[in-house]
């Protein structure tokens, strides 16, 4: 009784004080809190909100002379010339592409490793496969890509058993047909391991009374699986399938950039790539910034898309 006459009276004289009273008188109780993620939220400004300014010069016909302000505006110039230009469709094609190859083939590839390590019994046997499995996610990109064309050479494994069944040997990254292949399959096994810490996280979370009352009632391995498992990790699954969503026209540019050549543009070149070529190798920032922004715009509105297509199906979702 006490606590709750308590409780009313401290509510009672919260709703009095103003917003900024009560911001500071959150701050003085919360102070350590306030404190420890302040690194964090001056991160986010230097890095993140600051720089938005220069986005000013993807509507201006920049030089660095003349500075941002100083710079003439030229309005959509920069995005016209982008939508008009010889490679708009091949760039969205090729980014939107590698993307739902990945999520097609990549996203659920953490999801069946986590399912298929919770199953193991064998602690010893697990942590090695886990060890093993993880170890991709820590080697440099310049590595795999190396790893990659060793693999791929007229002289390298892979085509060493091509030739061994009867094919014929040759540099398979210079086959454009071959080059999206090689980088979701290489993708995967370089992330599957590293993306199942966040599934083994969800399915330790799971009550172990629910397996133990559905074995009591007959409940086979599969019949778990399904009924309490997926259940269970489903909320973590959609979160990360509506994070995955928003960036369905993104894509790291580093491993792309080791991997293509001018022979495998055709489906190599994506808007990343050709953003680098031509903001950092080009010298065109104002188009490059252009081209980056109409990136970021179509990322921005699907995964407000995914996020609110979520919250009405089954109600989960980021915000």
């Amino acid at each position: 009784m006490w606590k709750e006459l308590r409780f009313r009276r401290d509510r009672s004289i919260s709703q009095r004080l103003t917003f900024g009273q009560r911001v500071r008188k959150d701050f003085i109780r919360n102070r350590m809190v306030y404190l420890m993620v302040l690194p964090v939220i001056i991160f986010y400004i230097l890095f993140s909100y600051l720089p938005m300014y220069g986005v000013l010069i993807a509507f201006k016909d920049f030089r660095p002379i003349h500075g941002v302000w100083g710079s003439q505006w030229v309005g959509l110039a920069h995005f016209t010339r982008f939508f008009d230009g010889p490679f708009f469709f091949r760039l969205v094609r090729n980014t939107f592409l590698l993307n739902v190859y990945m999520l097609v083939w990549g996203f659920p590839a953490p999801i069946i490793l986590a399912l298929l390590l919770n199953e193991m019994r064998n602690i010893k046997f697990k942590r090695t496969v886990q060890t093993i499995a993880y170890m991709p996610h820590f080697i440099s990109t310049i590595v795999i890509v190396g790893i990659i064309f060793d693999f791929t050479m007229s002289r390298g494994l892979i085509n060493d058993i091509i030739y061994f069944f009867g094919g014929a040997r040759r540099n398979l990254m210079a086959d454009p047909g071959l080059f999206r292949s090689i980088y979701v399959i290489s993708e995967i096994w370089q992330g599957v391991g590293w993306g199942t810490i966040v599934y083994l996280a969800a399915l330790a979370g799971i009550d172990e009374q629910l397996y133990e009352a559905a074995t009591i009632d007959g409940a086979g391995r599969f019949r778990r699986l399904i009924s309490i498992t997926l259940p269970g990790i489903m909320p973590t699954v959609v979160i990360l399938l509506i994070l995955r969503m928003g960036g369905m026209m993104s894509i790291g540019f580093e491993k792309i950039l080791l991997m293509y050549s001018p022979i495998t543009y055709e489906t190599a070149d994506v808007i990343s790539t050709y953003v680098f070529r031509s903001g950092v190798l080009g010298a065109q920032f104002s188009y490059a910034s252009a081209v980056g922004l109409f990136n970021t715009v179509i990322n921005f509105a699907l995964i407000v898309g995914a996020n609110a297509l979520s919250r009405r199906v089954n109600e989960t979702s980021l915000w």
